[in-house]
Order: structure tokens, then C-alpha cells, then sequence
């Protein structure tokens, strides 16, 4: 399971920082809610693409002795399952979605080599997410007049701060701000599914 860490400056003092294990560790399991603190149990390392950084980031991993699962914490400027970072998304659907601008000159604004094909992929989630981020925002700020869903939850996420909202969509509501994948269900956790036989 993921949780989000509770980090809030540069991705250079968060890898400073994540090597104290005691610094952010759970004290009780999320999944079977064990009153314990969780052991540390290692990293993963995961790509990240930020204004200012290209590169490779440790995440931190606990795990329950009871349940014997692990919890890793994804540091606030991230999103499950994407490798760019929230700010970097964040500044490209605002300047296709709300600026106007062409997909090419979107991307060429803050990440030239980027491929503009993953702009049309944030688009698309996006588009598809609009409603459902209209709906939830309002936990954290004020609805906002707009002519559609699009519009309405970019300006929404603008007055809350991405990274502020994705902290209370995530931990709050286990809502991803541009979707789960399809593998996942929505509070992103894996599930088999079995195929249904129909019967005559």
C-alpha cells in the first residue's frame, strides 16, 4: 500500500532526509490498523522527472509484523504509477487546458524533449477524471463558476495548490488525481477478475 509522505521541500532535501527511518514512521498499520509502529523495511527506487530534476528517487518502505505488508511512502510531489511529477503535469494541462495553447507549444513551454503523445495521455486522464475531481475538491475549497467540468476543476486546483489537493484526494479519498491504472481499483489496491460464464 501507498501512503503519502509528509514532506513538504526540495526533492534534494527529501533525499537527504529519507535516510532517518524514525523521522516519518507510521505508528500504527494503515491495512489492519495494528496499534505498533511499523518496521523499516528498505526502499524502492522509482524515476522522476521535476522542473529542476531527471533523475532516480528512493522511496521509503515499512512493514507490519502483524499483517506482514508493507506501506511505502510516496513523497506529496508525486503521483502513483507516473513518472513525471505533479508540477510538471500541473504546468502543462494548465497551459493546453486553460491557456490554450497547441499540444506542441505546451510542452516545448517547460520540458522541450518531452514527446507530446504523454501530453495528450495527461489530457485525456485528465478530461476523463474532470467530473469526479469537481465533485471531491469541494472538501478543500470553494466551487468556482466555469463553462464545463475541465475548466471548473483546473481553476480549482489552482486556488487549492496540485500538490495540496493530491494530499487530501490521496490520503483522504484514495482518489489519483489523473486516474488508477485499469490493473487497479479505485482505492489502488490490486484485483483478480475472474471470468463470468453466462448461463442459458
Amino acid at each position: 500500500m501507498q501512503s503519502l509522505h509528509p514532506f513538504h521541500g526540495s526533492i534534494q532535501e527529501y533525499l537527504q532526509e529519507i535516510s532517518d527511518p524514525n523521522r516519518y514512521r507510521p505508528d500504527h498499520c494503515p491495512l489492519c490498523h495494528a496499534p505498533d509502529p511499523l518496521r523499516a523495511h528498505g526502499f524502492y527506487c522509482r524515476t522522476l522527472v521535476d522542473v529542476r530534476y531527471d533523475g532516480s528517487i528512493r522511496v521509503r518502505r515499512y512493514l507490519c509484523l502483524l499483517c506482514r505488508r508493507t506501506v511505502s511512502l510516496l513523497p506529496e510531489f508525486v503521483l502513483p504509477y507516473l513518472r513525471f511529477a505533479i508540477r510538471v503535469i500541473a504546468l502543462f494541462l494548465v497551459a493546453r487546458l486553460l491557456d490554450r495553447r497547441t499540444l506542441r507549444a505546451a510542452v516545448a513551454a517547460f520540458e522541450p524533449g518531452m514527446p507530446y503523445q504523454r501530453g495528450q495521455f495527461w489530457v485525456r486522464r485528465f478530461r476523463e477524471r474532470a467530473m469526479h475531481l469537481c465533485a471531491a475538491l469541494p472538501g478543500v475549497t470553494a466551487v468556482v463558476p466555469a463553462t464545463d467540468f475541465v475548466v471548473r476543476a483546473l481553476q480549482m486546483l489552482q486556488a487549492t495548490g496540485w500538490i495540496s489537493a493530491h494530499r487530501f484526494l490521496f490520503a483522504q479519498l484514495r482518489m489519483h488525481l489523473l486516474g488508477w491504472p485499469r490493473f487497479l481499483i479505485a482505492h489502488g489496491s490490486g484485483v483478480n477478475v475472474s471470468s463470468a460464464s453466462s448461463s442459458s
